[in-house]
Formats: structure tokens, C-alpha cells, sequence
């Protein structure tokens, strides 16, 4: 049965991953018909994957690089930030946090009621940051948190301040956290990865199935906020969701680097030295 287009992770996705895995760290820029034979493998035509090129130069994540006839695209400093970032994601910080300090970063604010835009920028945030509203103006996020360069850059520091604490030992902890977080959202992610991923897999080709893979379990990960297993409830699927992440990625890993070797073109990036 083909599986639902929805389904499947976007192209600049799936893209980002290509990139991450053969070019990051590379000195190398990738021809753009290798880009298209790669993505076809996953069943993403080459007008989708030539769109999401020139999409992508625009918003300043590819740079356009010509030999001959040929047009090769490298990293921008920005992509090559981006990339970093879901390195990190993946393989230092992860998905279970079960080593936990006992702190959390609490931020207050107070925003005029007309401000509804740098309110929902705020929240926004926040959000991505890890952080959950416990109630009105008060969020928490477990560990340390630059919550102060979050509202230093929307230009709202005069409106919130940020503390670390721990909570009293009377605090149920396990019930703070399902009042700020969706923990039925998070987990339903994770639930997902393991439905698509824990048996035969959807896709069979090595190279495909390892871009699409990473794609999901970074897009299942960034959005979690890492609260601390052991005031999750029990059985929480982030747990055996990552072990088999990290099972698969490993089988995997060889397979798709010999088909990559034989089907990407690859040239020195003569800008590598700037991103």
C-alpha cells in the first residue's frame, strides 16, 4: 500500500538530512542532479526537489557553486548553524533525560493585553525552548535555560525576569508537570516514530530509510521538551523510541554511505572556509 504523502517528511527535511550526513563538515558542495536522485529514492519528484533548491538558496541555507554545466550547491553559515544544532539534538542531549539536577528555570512575565504579537512570539518560544506555562504569566523548564537571551532578542527584558529553583519537597512534581506540559502530545510523537519504525520498515532502501529515519526522530526530539523520566508516567515511549533510533541507525549506518559513495557528486566547496 503507498503510504500517505502527509506522512512523509517534507523535501528541504529530508534535504537537511542528506546535507547533514554527506556535506556538513565535508569542504564539499553536492551537484544537484545528485540531490535529485537521492530525493527520488523516497518518491519526491524532480520539480519538488529543484523548488526546494531554489527555496532554500532564498532563505539563505544553499549557495549556488558552478563547474562547467554542472550547478553544485554548498552550506551557508546558517544551515551549517542548523545542522549543528540537530547533531547536538540527536547524539548529546537526546531524548531521555534521566539525568536530571533537580532544577528548573522559572520566567514571569507581564505584558500590556494590546501586545498580542510579541505575546504569541514569546510563547512561541518559549515553547521551542522547553519550557511549559504553569500559570498565567509563569513558566518552567527543567534544567538551566537561556530563557534570558530568548526575551533579550524579542526586546522584552524590561517584562520578564528569570529565576532557578527547585521545588519544596512538598511539591508533587509528576502532577506540575502534566498541568504545564501536553505530555499526551510528546508522547503521542514517540508512540508514532516506534508505530512506523519497530518492525519492517517503510522504506527499503538503505540510503532512503536513513534520511528518512533521522528526518523523523529530529522532528519527534526538537520539539520535546526533555522533562525528567522519572516524573514521566511510567512506560513513557521516548525511552524505547530512542534505543531503537539508535539500533537502526547504527545497522544502517554502513549500507547507506556505499550507495551515497557510488550516487552523490561531490566537489570542494571553494566558500567552505566562510560557513
Amino acid at each position: 500500500m503507498t503510504e500517505p504523502a502527509e506522512s512523509l517528511p517534507r523535501p528541504q527535511t529530508l534535504l537537511l538530512m542528506l546535507l547533514g550526513d554527506f556535506v556538513l563538515d565535508q569542504g564539499v558542495c553536492v551537484f544537484s542532479g545528485s540531490v535529485i536522485d537521492t530525493l527520488a529514492r523516497l518518491g519526491v519528484s524532480s520539480h519538488a526537489t529543484r523548488s526546494t533548491l531554489t527555496r532554500m538558496v532564498g532563505r539563505d541555507l544553499l549557495r549556488r557553486q558552478r563547474h562547467g554545466r554542472k550547478m553544485y550547491f554548498g552550506l551557508t553559515p546558517r544551515s551549517t548553524a542548523i545542522l549543528h544544532d540537530g547533531r547536538r539534538r540527536i547524539w548529546e542531549t537526546g531524548a531521555v533525560n534521566d539525568t536530571w539536577d533537580g532544577t528548573w528555570t522559572l520566567l514571569c512575565f507581564s505584558l500590556p493585553e494590546s501586545w498580542q504579537r510579541q505575546r504569541h512570539d514569546l510563547r512561541s518560544q518559549l515553547t521551542w525552548a522547553g519550557f511549559g506555562p504553569l500559570q498565567g504569566g509563569l513558566w518552567i523548564a527543567p534544567g538551566q535555560v537561556s530563557a534570558q537571551e530568548i526575551v533579550s532578542g524579542l526586546g522584552l527584558a524590561a517584562h520578564a525576569r528569570v529565576f532557578r529553583a527547585r521545588a519544596d519537597e512538598l511539591t508533587d512534581i509528576a502532577a506540575m508537570v502534566g498541568d504545564a506540559y501536553d505530555l499526551a502530545e510528546v508522547a503521542a510523537r514517540y508512540q508514532g516514530f516506534l508505530d512506523r519504525w519497530d518492525g519492517e520498515p517503510p522504506v527499503s532502501d538503505p540510503l532512503a530509510a536513513r534520511l528518512r529515519l533521522v528526518a523523523e526522530w529530529l522532528g519527534a526530539i526538537r520539539r520535546d521538551p526533555r522533562l525528567p523520566v522519572e516524573h514521566l508516567p511510567p512506560g513513557w515511549p521516548a525511552v524505547r523510541a530512542q534505543k531503537l533510533f539508535r539500533e537502526l541507525e547504527a545497522a544502517g549506518l554502513e549500507p547507506a554511505r556505499a550507495i551515497a559513495t557510488t550516487l552523490l557528486d561531490l566537489r570542494p566547496d571553494e566558500d567552505a572556509g566562510l560557513s
